[in-house]
């Protein structure tokens, strides 16, 4: 961090004012916004890495990117080792954060989110195309070009990382034949670009009111269906088919400025990308979710697999028989894993205890709080006492940072911050094991309330982010009612009831 100041310093003629530790990447990179002493001069953000070679990749293809006028963060300067560098503060606002409405509708977006994801789809392959020359390329690390390597690579990923995991039977003889024609198709579409690689929502910052690009340092040369199916197969994105087919539309009218291509050729390669890409995200799941036990990964195995089911439905995998099986299993153990789990607890009512024909009708419904230890820990106004009080004043606590103190566990930067600490993962993780058991017994014996509440200083960031998170894995996978109460943010919400057969 010294080293950092020094590098400042070397470029801004002054000592930093503060330097704020940030948060917004999946690597192990350090960010840190730096203030300067004179208010009227614009914050900086200085990164830490931990690779040479990543590190003067991003920092020169900022350049290249600027040199074509492209819109991505400024790069003042890097440090002779190349472990440290300046670059522009972008602010905090993603087009991830701009399209939280039309996320928590289901994939329901209105008119202005539809306009930026547009915005966006319109200049995605001007940042391909303008970009695409060998002197460009020569720059990108580890690969100048995505190759068959690289592809089998996130094929063998997914096939040990995720079906290893989950306990799917596979020949593997047959998998890696169908693997390798796959990789085969993927490498002969003829329309290559600068393949972005990261290309998400989360990477497109909102500066200025409009989409500047950042996380490109993996770059390469390569078919630019890839960045499509990245962006608009995101599985927590939750675009609808519609509203897919329509930016796939404004994409290939605004590729068709720099280069001519058949439409239905296209589309019927991107559906091959799609299936790719689905299966890169699930190696990447599988080893973050059911390997490293994180709870969020875990969560987002679910859409990645309705992701896959609709691209079999499309006919990607007419041409790889013997993968369309196996990602056909991988569905139905998906769909048979929901139902199991949805119908053994009230089959148990039935057929474990003696005791059902006596109990209440009533459903089990459960309450959870966040609040703050300074007013004190809330009522339980069902009468019966009890429940649960978790204090999660032993994690992380993004109020202590200016640019989340007027934030909650609600908004995404606030949920960025505390998912890549890992703290309230972690702390998460434990209460999630309680709960469950404890759910599961109530709706064994047929109680009818039940109570979780989780406290810290303020009542705003970990105590909100832990409630709706816990209230939203109950409501899931036992599929009782769950009221929330954020109380000190005076939000109150309903999870209704799921209905479900037996």
């Amino acid at each position: 961090m010294e080293k950092l100041k020094k590098l400042y310093n070397k470029f801004f003629n002054e000592e930093p004012k503060e330097m704020i530790p940030l948060t917004g990447s999946g690597s192990n990179r350090q960010y840190f916004r730096i203030l300067s002493k004179d208010e009227h001069i614009n914050s900086v953000i200085g990164v830490i890495g931990t690779s040479q070679e990543e590190n003067r990749a991003f920092y020169n293809l900022c350049v290249a990117f600027a040199t074509r006028k492209l819109p991505v963060p400024m790069v003042y300067g890097i440090d002779e080792d190349g472990m440290r560098y300046l670059q522009q503060d972008l602010g905090d606002t993603s087009l991830f954060d701009m399209l939280k409405e039309g996320r928590c509708k289901g994939g329901e977006y209105d008119d202005s989110e539809k306009m930026l994801i547009s915005l966006v789809m319109t200049e995605l392959p001007r940042l391909q195309m303008e970009m695409a020359s060998p002197s460009v390329y020569n720059l990108c690390y580890p690969l100048k070009k995505m190759d068959n390597n690289s592809i089998m690579f996130d094929l063998n990923y997914f096939k040990y990382c995720f079906l290893k995991l989950k306990d799917i039977e596979f020949n593997e003889l047959k998998l890696q034949n169908d693997f390798e024609s796959l990789a085969k198709d993927l490498l002969e579409v003829k329309e290559y670009g600068f393949q972005y690689r990261d290309f998400q929502a989360r990477n497109v910052m909102m500066f200025e009111s409009k989409p500047f690009y950042i996380d490109f340092q993996g770059g390469r040369c390569g078919p630019v269906h890839y960045d499509l199916a990245s962006f608009l197969w995101q599985a927590s994105s939750k675009f609808s088919d519609s509203l897919r087919e329509e930016m796939v539309d404004v994409y290939l009218d605004s590729l068709n400025l720099f280069v001519k291509v058949d439409k239905n050729d296209f589309k019927a390669n991107l559906n091959r990308f799609v299936l790719f890409r689905t299966l890169q995200v699930l190696g990447a799941y599988g080893f973050r979710g059911l390997w490293e036990r994180k709870q969020h990964f875990i969560d987002s195995i679910p859409s990645a697999i309705s992701n896959l089911k609709d691209i079999i439905e499309k006919g990607a995998c007419e041409k790889y028989g013997y993968l369309k099986e196996i990602a056909l299993k991988i569905v139905e153990t998906e769909y048979s894993s929901n139902q199991k789990q949805n119908n053994s607890l009230a089959k148990q009512l039935i057929l474990n205890d003696t005791s059902y024909c006596n109990k209440t009708e009533k459903p089990l419904v459960v309450r959870i709080f966040s609040f703050s230890y300074k007013k004190g820990i809330p009522d339980d106004e069902s009468g019966n006492g009890g429940g649960y009080v978790f204090d999660c004043r032993s994690t992380h606590n993004p109020g202590r940072y200016e640019q989340y103190k007027k934030l909650t566990g609600l908004d995404q930067p606030v949920i960025d911050f505390l998912e890549q600490d890992g703290e309230i993962v972690s702390f998460l993780d434990n209460v999630y094991k309680l709960a469950d058991f404890h759910v599961n017994r109530f709706m064994e014996r047929g109680f009818t309330n039940l109570m979780f509440a989780f406290g810290c200083t303020g009542g705003q960031h970990r105590s909100v982010y832990s409630a709706q998170h816990l209230a939203e894995h109950i409501n899931k996978k036992f599929g009782v009612e769950v009221h929330i109460c954020h109380r000190e943010q005076n939000i109150n919400q309903t999870l209704p009831e799921i209905s479900k057969s037996i």
